[in-house]
């Protein structure tokens, strides 16, 4: 269906947007490997679910860095790279487009949005000019391209990319992003701007129902440079008058994407007719490390199945339910069919848990290359700012050590003082067919 013909006001970058962002076909076609093959026919695959993208890490990790391959009963067997899920799969339309075509999205293959040939914090856009500039945005002959939700942009993410955090150079030579850049362009934050490497957040259309930072409206973002999905407050950074600035892709097509189907099957398991996934209705009641989380996976029996395993990122991310939260629905942020242990947080406020997945989220630092595990907060996402507050919203996706002492972090860690969560909690899944 074509989107509205009304005007709307824009400002001066959104209107170079429009004009300017078909020559992307030039700049974007010219750049990526001669070998990938496009296809004219732009027709989007018949897909209108909700399949997860797999996250693409196939390096087994112990606590700390690479192993070989575990066997069956061995340390760190069940892990992501023993359980790929859907392989990631991409079609170049030659047209500045890219279809992903296991999910049925069509993005748009860079983010150089004032269209100059290079991408640096002139293409950025506050949160509000984003929504403005996707109902205005025409690309390969199409007029329904839209701001992504969280979950639609989540499904680029890849877990072969290296979190450069922490990294002090301003080289982003031998640093690997967390997409796929045989297909997308890719630029990390730019730091003439005085932005750090770090800063390549990505806008959506989903906002936090509560709010971050003791007050601020926030949405939430994927960070395709350090692997993370924050709550970020979209209002003017301290020294600065204009809103926070992300990076934008506009999406089109499966406008289910990111919609759960939840089916109660009364026997303490929940399944998802979406994903084709089925959940543990309960967690596991405890924090345990990481190692633990996957024995306890991969010796878990329930209603006949024995199959259970931790899942990957992308898979715990798939049934957040972005409209609760602690706050505001006096619940975690997943649906009411689903049991949530409740937790004291650092504040001392009733919470609920932050919950393992079973993905490596790598490092670039040596000796510590796999020292820390993905993990899906579904209540409040606690840092020290001066006073213990909720900096990254329930729903965020955060990395932890896998080992350790969190009594050895009583200020967090990071600039927004995150918690150190490394007991997690556990709740299972498997795949229904």
């Amino acid at each position: 269906m074509e989107r509205s013909t009304t005007t709307t006001y824009l400002t001066g970058r959104q209107a170079i947007t429009t004009l300017l962002l078909a020559l992307l076909i030039t700049f974007s076609g010219c750049k990526k490997d001669s070998n990938i093959t496009t296809n004219n026919n732009n027709e989007l695959p018949d897909i209108s679910d909700y399949p997860i993208v797999g996250t693409n890490q196939t390096t087994y990790y112990g606590s700390l860095n690479e192993i070989t391959v575990p066997a069956i009963g061995e340390s760190f067997y069940g892990q992501n790279a023993g359980y790929p899920g859907n392989t990631p799969s991409y079609q170049d339309n030659g047209d500045g487009t890219i279809t992903d075509l296991v999910t049925g999205l069509m993005w748009t293959q860079s983010f150089d949005t004032d269209g100059d040939g290079d991408i640096d914090y002139n293409d950025k856009m506050s949160q509000s000019e984003a929504v403005a500039s996707a109902d205005n945005f025409n690309l390969g002959g199409y007029d329904d391209w839209r701001l992504p939700t969280i979950k639609e942009q989540y499904s680029l993410i890849l877990f072969s990319g290296i979190d450069p955090s922490g990294y002090e150079g301003t080289s982003t030579d031998g640093l690997i992003p967390f997409i796929d850049t045989k297909y997308f362009d890719f630029a990390y934050g730019d730091t003439d701007a005085g932005e750090r490497i770090i800063d390549a957040q990505f806008a959506t259309t989903t906002m936090y129902v509560s709010t971050t930072m003791g007050g601020d409206e926030t949405m939430f973002g994927v960070n395709l440079a350090d692997g993370r999905i924050k709550g970020y407050g979209t209002g003017a950074l301290p020294g600065q008058s204009e809103g926070k600035q992300f990076y934008v892709l506009y999406v089109r097509g499966n406008t289910n994407y990111g919609i759960n189907d939840f089916h109660d099957n009364g026997d303490g398991t929940i399944s998802d007719n979406a994903t084709g996934l089925m959940w543990m209705q309960d967690d596991n009641g405890e924090g345990v490390n990481w190692e633990d989380a996957l024995s306890y996976a991969e010796s878990f029996e329930y209603a006949g199945h024995s199959d259970w395993r931790l899942p990957d990122a992308k898979e715990l991310q798939s049934i957040v339910d972005f409209t609760r939260s602690p706050s505001t629905s006096n619940s975690a942020a997943i649906n009411s069919l689903f049991n949530c242990t409740e937790i004291t947080n650092e504040a001392n406020q009733n919470d609920y848990a932050c919950y393992w997945s079973s993905t490596t989220h790598a490092s670039w630092r040596a000796g510590y290359t796999g020292a820390n595990a993905a993990y899906v907060s579904f209540g409040r996402s606690m840092g020290y700012m001066n006073q213990w507050v909720d900096v990254h919203g329930a729903g965020a996706q955060r990395s932890d050590p896998k080992m350790g002492d969190p009594d050895d972090y009583p200020t967090g860690h990071g600039p927004q003082g995150d918690a150190i969560r490394i007991y997690n909690y556990v709740r299972l899944v498997r795949n229904v067919n």
